[in-house]
């Protein structure tokens, strides 16, 4: 979501923050701006993209050595220049329409009582020229102000309810800048004859690669050539309690090459995904999972029921989960949207491994999720994430980082394969720990893995008959998604993405349903794609299909080779390269980006930045 880059330099540092906020486009946004001091401060904003913010900055030219930069995800007031970050004080008895105050600030999160604090620095005579939250901190931090901006900003911190990642500075302090955190992530960069503040290591890719992770309730205070931190208690914090890592954030993972977006690079880069994820596994062995200081064979042989808390298309591969954990290791799996799961009663059971699954392990309501049955006593915790250094997989016991890359397009496509490669690979490790994992089967599935990758560049190669379909596709405004058993999730998965990206209406029932209610939708205008793997399910899922021809409906069919799906009228169909048993999930969803995909262009939608989205969702 929401983007921060902040810099304290001997140089100007407007070109690095611009250049920060366009690696954070993938974030998702609808407005950013530049704040530097410049002999007071000053800035830039927009509602276009970062591209045109740097137009205004060429045209004013626009420089500092002190500054904040922001990509905005609106959540309180409409996208508008006057809601954009970064945000000024406007202290009593100042014109706030001409002359700001002496604070700058930006910030990711949302304060819960903004309200209540609006309205007591309006009674102080503070003057709000937004509708934002965000604006409530920079008034909130400019009455506190004595002369010391940490102990400003600190005591403001005591005062906020809600989420935030913040950066602020002071013009009576040009070369200070003060980062917090709690709830958003934040991160410090330490260069030679700079220091950096971002919500993301990927901003700082080329700048800096040696980095800090701030811990929840962390402040830092930034000056030329130093910083300092503390914990959410005020204590000083060492280097050791707070390493410097060196990350690499490859910038050329934002480079798009041939392709048209990021979302068609990504969808082709699946089989090197895959290949990545599943590098050096060789058996299956606990080890693989094992924490920074837990063992994942102590842990497996502990629990006996499983609960996947996740959000959005990782809840889907948790979903797909559900069924290998419950076939192949034999243990009670629930999934749970996260954001439901923390909100309602449950019944907590000690002995059950909390899976998280996370693109970018920073989703707030993933993380808020993992924090509440951990306070039910549920203290087994393992992640499957993409990001080796994000909050998820620190606050985890157990992990496994998949190794999908960088992923631009808000649409995530091969985050969410390399998801499931990791929880096939969790589910086998479950089912050797329970002792129901063979050498043989072992060895078949090991095999099949192996597979995957050359699988996947077979389906990728049926991009053309999906082109077709999706002609067709572009001028509906409807369409129902069918799968049964393992696949049903894969519908999900599939409606998901073309609605995301396409703005066609799109959901997905069990193909068993549909006498149930949405047969009742079928009509000739009513696209109907099924996913008819040649498994157990298939002849149940020819009888739906006829069910739906009867009615007039016209049907989009991902059959593998031998099921004995035909074409004819109203039944289109495109033939999978081969039937890949339990890890057919990993096949069929790829022909279902790929209809998503080309629907959007041809519906000349904003493919990689959806409206209304945001690809990291660290907000509630």
């Amino acid at each position: 979501m929401c983007g921060i880059v902040g810099a304290v330099s001997h140089h100007n540092i407007v070109p690095i923050l611009v250049q920060g906020l366009a690696r954070l486009e993938y974030r998702g946004y609808d407005s950013c701006g530049v704040a530097v001091y410049a002999k007071g401060l000053t800035r830039a904003r927009s509602t276009a993209r970062v591209s045109e913010l740097m137009e205004q900055i060429n045209t004013t030219g626009l420089q500092g050595t002190t500054g904040i930069a922001h990509t905005r995800w609106a959540t309180h007031g409409a996208p508008a220049v006057h809601n954009a970050h970064p945000h000024f004080s406007h202290g009593p008895g100042l014109d706030a329409a001409s002359r700001p105050g002496r604070i700058a600030l930006v910030h990711n999160g949302i304060i819960e009582n903004h309200d209540e604090l609006r309205a007591a620095l309006q009674a102080k005579g503070y003057v709000f020229l937004s509708q934002t939250d965000t604006e409530v901190i920079a008034h909130l931090v400019d009455s506190l102000y004595d002369g010391d901006l940490f102990e400003a900003v600190k005591a403001s911190l005591a005062s906020l309810q809600g989420a935030y990642a913040i950066a602020v500075f002071c013009k009576d302090e040009p070369h200070r800048l003060i980062g917090a955190r709690a709830g958003s992530p934040l991160i410090l960069g330490v260069g030679t004859d700079a220091h950096y503040l971002a919500s993301d290591a990927m901003a700082l890719a080329g700048v800096t690669d040696q980095i800090v992770y701030l811990e929840e309730g962390d402040v830092a205070d930034i000056q030329l050539g130093k910083y300092w931190l503390v914990d959410k208690a005020f204590k000083p914090l060492s280097p050791a309690q707070r390493p410097v890592k060196t990350v690499h954030a490859h910038s050329g993972a934002a480079e798009l090459g041939p392709y048209r977006h990021y979302m068609q690079k990504e969808i082709f880069e699946q089989p090197r995904a895959i290949a990545d994820t599943l590098e050096g596994v060789d058996g299956i062995v606990p080890e693989l999972f094992d924490g920074a200081s837990a063992s994942a064979a102590r842990v497996f042989k502990d629990i006996d029921a499983v609960l996947i808390l996740a959000c959005g298309t990782s809840y889907y591969s948790g979903c797909t989960a559900k069924y290998w954990l419950e076939s192949i290791a034999k243990i009670p799996t629930q999934v749970e949207v996260a954001s439901e799961y923390r909100y309602r009663d449950s019944v907590p059971n000690p002995r059950t491994l909390i899976v998280t699954i996370t693109q970018s392990g920073e989703t707030a309501d993933t993380l808020a999720a993992l924090r509440h049955a951990q306070s039910l006593g549920m203290t087994h915790t393992l992640t499957i994430c993409n990001v080796a250094t994000s909050a998820m997989v620190r606050e985890c016991e157990l992990a496994y980082i998949t190794r999908a890359g960088v992923e631009i397009g808000v649409a995530s496509t091969k985050a969410f394969t390399a998801q499931l490669a990791g929880l096939f690979l969790l589910t086998l490790a479950l089912a050797q720990s329970r002792g129901l994992l063979s050498d043989a089967e072992e060895a078949r599935h090991i095999k099949a893995m192996r597979h995957l990758p050359a699988a996947l560049q077979s389906v990728l190669a049926l991009e053309p008959q999906v082109i077709a379909w999706a002609q067709d596709f572009a001028a509906k405004e409807n369409a129902l998604f069918l799968g049964r058993g393992l696949h049903y999730p894969i519908a999900l998965e599939g409606a998901l993405k073309l609605k995301e990206i396409s703005y066609i209406h799109a959901e997905a029932y069990p193909a068993g349903e549909l006498k149930h209610g949405p047969l009742a939708l079928v009509t000739s205008a009513m696209p109907v794609v099924t996913v008819a793997p040649n498994d157990a399910l298939l002849e149940k899922l020819k009888s739906n299909m006829h069910e739906v021809r009867a009615r007039g409906g016209v049907l989009y069919v991902l059959a593998d080779a031998d099921s004995h799906i035909a074409s004819g009228e109203g039944l289109h169909v495109i033939r999978m390269p081969e039937h890949y048993g339990e890890l057919s999930p990993l096949l069929h969803v790829v022909p279902l980006q790929l209809l998503a995909y080309h629907t959007a262009c041809a519906r000349g939608t904003d493919v990689d930045k959806p409206r209304n989205l945001a690809k990291s969702v660290t907000v509630e």
